[in-house]
């Protein structure tokens, strides 16, 4: 399944911002989200690719991008892929090459590509497994993280060990309206 072709990429970028401000930072399901997009170091791109080998293109020139940039610029990038990997299981099997790329380039340790996806399933959930939500976008999106920032981040932050639980909980916690609400990409009728 593709995107409507009628979607223009100021729409889906807008989709994509709605959920981070309404799911990911009103939830609270990442703390450190909230300074990076208020200060606007968070970069929004839509990749018009519809081949694996375009989109490692467009992941490799958002990660010079990153490497070329300081952090106080550019904090982090979301990736969002409207046109291909629609099915989460060839989403998931397109990670083993995101994986080859960053290795490839000598990234490991520099960046962390973290995963989002419209039908995201952790391993060991069922489909409609409420902590599922924590993950799905209204897009397939790479989050390609600098892993200094992270590990300060992490550092400075009490708890943080505990934020997969208290997202898990708070997944859970929601009512069919809220969701329906938070996420109207799966429930659309």
């Amino acid at each position: 399944m593709e995107t409507n072709a009628n979607v223009s990429q100021g729409q889906i970028i807008a989709e994509v911002q709605c959920w981070l401000q309404e799911v990911v930072i009103g939830l609270n399901l990442c703390p450190f989200a909230a300074r990076p997009t208020k200060s606007g170091q968070v970069a929004f791109v839509v990749s018009e690719a519809r081949a694996e080998e375009a989109l490692l293109e467009d992941l490799q020139a958002q990660l010079e991008k990153l490497e070329a940039t300081s952090a106080t610029e550019l904090e982090t990038t979301l990736l969002i892929v409207p046109h291909m990997l629609q099915d989460f299981m060839d989403y998931n099997l397109y990670l083993h090459w995101v994986d080859q790329l960053v290795a490839r380039r000598g990234w490991e340790g520099e960046f962390q590509v973290a995963t989002f996806h419209p039908d995201y399933q952790f391993e060991g959930t069922s489909a409609e497994d409420s902590e599922n939500l924590t993950n799905r976008s209204p897009y397939p999106t790479f989050h390609l993280l600098r892993e200094a920032s992270l590990e300060k981040m992490l550092a400075r932050f009490p708890g943080s060990d505990e934020i997969p639980e208290n997202n898990i909980r708070r997944m859970n916690q929601l009512t069919d309206g809220e969701k329906q609400k938070l996420f109207p990409y799966l429930y659309s009728p």
